[in-house]
């Protein structure tokens, strides 16, 4: 879809949205893997792992993680000390993030980068772009005409809208009674880092 296309249907409802990764409950005593395919890691610091498993494909893992840009801003969380400082909308609940490892649950980088990691360690997965959301798409960012937006009148720049199918799109320009919207991840386009503790591992059966 290109500028100045038609986004149809769009029932749209004004929010600042703000996504957040759902956590799971884990077990603790455990081992799990995760690898990262083309991810640089700037640290692997090793805080006494439990025992020598380590996370394989297919385990159940639990980690505890501070997602970051590069220049160091906290964009997501699941410990609340760490959601404090950054500032972050709190959560009701804080608990280690559950996923199987290599399901493709994951983005790719976060999802390979526990790979060989042990319970207890600490590493620093630096993803791209190509590992993670992608590159921003021009096709994703669309012109909708203002009288065909609920309260588009009202409408600013910054504002979220949703799709009929919940996907969110951001309001980037207002010009000539139309709005401009992107809808590309917010993250497309840009380089993470996150720092990841293996807090459990089940092994797959």
């Amino acid at each position: 879809m290109k500028n100045g296309r038609k986004f149809a249907p769009i029932a749209i409802a004004l929010i600042f949205v703000f996504a957040l990764i759902l956590a799971g409950c884990a077990q603790g005593g455990n081992s799990g893997t995760n690898n990262t395919a083309n991810s640089t890691p700037a640290k692997n610091d090793t805080i006494a792992p439990v025992n020598s498993l380590v996370v394989q494909a297919g385990d159940n893992v639990s980690v505890e993680y501070i997602g970051k840009l590069e220049n160091g801003t906290v964009f997501d969380t699941n410990m609340q000390d760490e959601a404090v400082k950054a500032g972050l909308p709190l959560r009701p609940v804080y608990e280690p993030l559950q996923f199987t490892a290599g399901a493709g649950r994951m983005i790719k980088g976060f999802d390979e980068g526990v790979i060989g990691m042990k319970v207890g360690e600490t590493k620093t997965l630096t993803i791209a772009p190509e590992d993670a959301y992608g590159q921003p798409d021009p096709k994703k960012i669309i012109s909708v005409e203002l009288s065909k937006i609920p309260n588009g009148d009202k409408l600013k720049v910054g504002d979220t809208l949703y799709t009929a199918q919940g996907m969110p799109g951001k309001v980037i320009a207002i010009d000539n009674g139309n709005a401009e919207i992107d809808f590309n991840h917010q993250l497309a386009g840009k380089t993470l880092v996150f720092e990841v503790t293996v807090k459990g591992i089940e092994k797959k059966k």
